[in-house]
């Protein structure tokens, strides 16, 4: 299956299973392409005590899971791209939404 995933919330707990469930997909034998989007592209920042999310978005990356962070939401914080979380564009989001079989929002 082709699985797109749409993270646009910064909260931790959230990230962290959203990329859980990425990971448990990929080694399912999906292919999984997430796309930050609004607060979504803080998630390689967030941590806390209790959900590491850079070790989890690692692991995703690790599995051959594909991150793509909106390039305009980047701007608007004032950062940039990544090894995991590339600048992209919503014509990435769209591509990723129309060879999905299922999305799911986060």
């Amino acid at each position: 299956m082709k699985l797109g995933m749409v993270i646009y919330s910064n909260d931790p707990e959230t990230v962290f299973n959203a990329f859980r469930l990425g990971s448990f997909s990929l080694k399912k034998g999906d292919s999984v392409k997430v796309f930050l989007l609004a607060k979504g592209v803080e998630s390689e920042a967030l941590n806390s005590d209790n959900f590491d999310i850079p070790k989890q978005m690692q692991d995703f990356v690790d599995k051959s899971g594909k991150v793509f962070a909106c390039g305009t939401c980047l701007k608007i914080r004032k950062t940039g791209s990544t090894d995991i979380c590339p600048m992209s564009t919503l014509e990435d989001l769209h591509a990723i939404i129309e060879q999905s079989d299922k999305v799911l929002t986060f």
